[in-house]
């Protein structure tokens, strides 16, 4: 299928290259595209329970996509790797990334688009199911198709609704390339030594932050900075020179979808600043 706009998007057959000659970005995002279907409620579910809905919306989402997005919009020069099912959701969200500026580095498979089926209460505390579809396929082999791109990026961010051996790919290209690694650890994963190695930066939640081992452990094992998200109270800069905890700006929460997402972004395009 193709699908018109400033990059072709690759067949999953794909086993060459596809560059833009020479140009290097401020920052290269590798990560999931889903399309987001959001019911509006007014308290979400317990076990076995159902609620009525207020309304339904869908969007485009995906941590990888919502981060190039947030990075895009905060000024970086971005492109995005990520896969795509051969299907509706996949045209709309090729289109997303155009309008948004971004170079779009996108592979069609067989299978659908990501889909995240995410329910919101009336105090914007949101419940999330991803089913990963086309992201699963970003793999080693479709991140080494893009190694001229990741090579010559400032900043490499990736999260993990992608395959971890895709994640540990890009950042051994990245860092041989000289880039700034970032990675969100995001759904939560327990994480081998050798990725945490290629970590410059890692932003957890407090809850994948338990999950890793807090800190210490972080910085133990080889990375340079931890930035812990902390919802309404802002986030916590963690490093072996001290910590610094960073105020949130004062916003009515409308829906907290992506909030994280949008720090990563914009964390990753200040870092991308020469």
């Amino acid at each position: 299928m193709h699908r018109p706009g400033l990059f072709p998007r690759l067949d999953s057959g794909f086993n060459g290259r596809m560059t833009t000659g020479s140009h290097s970005y401020d920052v290269v995002v590798i990560g999931s595209s889903n399309l987001d279907l959001v019911a509006n409620v007014e308290r979400l579910p317990g076990p076995g329970e159902t609620v009525l809905g207020s309304s339904y919306a869908e969007h485009a989402g995906g941590k990888g996509l919502n981060q190039a997005v947030a990075a895009a919009r905060a000024g970086a020069d971005t492109a995005f790797i990520t896969c795509l099912g051969r299907d509706h959701a996949g045209d709309t969200l090729h289109s997303l990334m155009l309008a948004e500026g971004i170079a779009a580095y996108t592979t069609d498979v067989d299978g659908p688009t990501g889909r995240a089926l995410i329910s919101v209460d009336a105090s914007a505390e949101n419940s999330i199911v991803v089913v990963p579809g086309a992201n699963a396929h970003l793999g080693i082999g479709i991140v080494d198709a893009h190694r001229d791109v990741i090579s010559r990026a400032r900043v490499v961010l990736c999260q993990l609704e992608i395959p971890v051996s895709g994640v540990e790919a890009a950042f051994a290209i990245a860092k041989a390339g000289g880039a700034t690694t970032i990675l969100n650890p995001a759904p939560a994963a327990e994480l081998t030594r050798s990725l945490l190695q290629l970590c410059d930066v890692i932003t957890p939640n407090q809850h994948e932050l338990a999950l890793l081992g807090g800190t210490s452990a972080l910085l133990a094992a080889g990375v340079s900075t931890v930035l812990v998200t902390l919802g309404a109270r802002g986030m916590r800069i963690v490093s072996n020179s001290g910590e610094i905890d960073v105020p949130p700006f004062a916003v009515r929460a409308i829906d907290t979808t992506g909030a994280g997402d949008a720090a990563c972004g914009q964390c990753a395009s200040r870092r991308s600043a020469p």
